[in-house]
């Protein structure tokens, strides 16, 4: 059984992930939610190419990633489930739980620290907001998390089944809330209730920083609400608010090669520029 989750974990992931991006394409032409002005050929050919890099540098640095690192815990008997043998029904659901807690936790940690924030602001930078944003992440981002995601699977002895469900939920829900479709009101107001929807996790990658640093959760919600970082709607509206980072403001950060160069930068901001030169004049 550990052998045939690991052989197929891959594949099990790229066929879900594939089906996930292209039902919300779909959902993304059939009904969007705010017109978007930079064109997806723009935007698309640099956020597609980010997911291969990054999955190259896990496998490369991570060969056996999480699930694997669960089955080795389970070998050797590490983690908290393990060691109070507690049953496959608990193990799983509290598992999913608590990584997703993990995460969150990790999320604000990103946003917190300069050096972190540096790293995930790639994903903010992005002008427009849809599925390929949920991909849009740092190659060394992903290693740091991947390395904070092995550290919790080991210390939790969280089942490998469980781990494979979480990498799905966690890899389909991204896709999901960062899609730019329109839900009416009343779903996604008890949606968001069980799931991180588009509206409320949009209002994440406001340029306001009080409502970047709100919303926190990829897949649960319950986190925000639990540790008072939600916040219901952006100020301007959804279709009034602006994306992005006030700092990265020129379409040719869409690029591959300066978003993987954007931990380095530390331009001024176009306000502060301006500030700048009036002082000056």
């Amino acid at each position: 059984m550990s052998e045939t989750l690991l052989l197929h974990e891959p594949l099990i992931r790229l066929g879900i992930f594939l089906l996930v991006l292209a039902a919300m394409v779909l959902w993304e032409i059939l009904a969007a939610r705010r017109e978007q002005r930079i064109r997806r050929r723009q935007r698309w050919p640099s956020n597609l190419l980010i997911v291969v890099l990054d999955t190259l540098a896990v496998r490369l640095v991570f060969p056996l990633a999480a699930v694997g690192a669960a089955l080795v815990a389970a070998e050797r008997g590490w983690g908290l489930f393990h060691l109070v043998a507690a049953p496959l029904w608990l193990a799983l659901p509290l598992s999913v739980l608590l990584l997703d807690a993990a995460i969150y936790f990790q999320h604000r940690l990103f946003h917190a620290v300069p050096w972190l924030w540096r790293l995930h602001r790639m994903h903010h930078a992005d002008l427009e907001f849809d599925v390929t944003t949920g991909l849009r992440f740092h190659p060394l981002e992903i290693l740091i998390s991947m390395g904070i995601k092995i550290a919790a699977v080991t210390l939790l002895g969280a089942p490998a089944v469980a781990v494979l469900i979480f990498e799905v939920l966690l890899n389909a829900t991204s896709m999901f809330n960062h899609g730019n479709i329109r839900l009416p009101e009343r779903v996604d107001r008890r949606l968001r209730l069980l799931v991180v929807t588009p509206d409320m996790h949009r209002v994440h990658h406001s340029i306001v920083r009080r409502e970047t640093d709100s919303n926190f959760g990829f897949n649960l919600p319950w986190w925000d609400r639990l540790f008072g970082t939600y916040r219901d709607q952006p100020d301007a509206g959804h279709h009034g608010m602006t994306l992005g980072i006030e700092a990265f403001r020129e379409p040719r950060e869409l690029r591959l090669d300066r978003m993987l160069i954007q931990p380095l930068l530390n331009p001024r901001p176009p306000a502060a520029q301006n500030r700048g030169q009036e002082s000056q004049g």
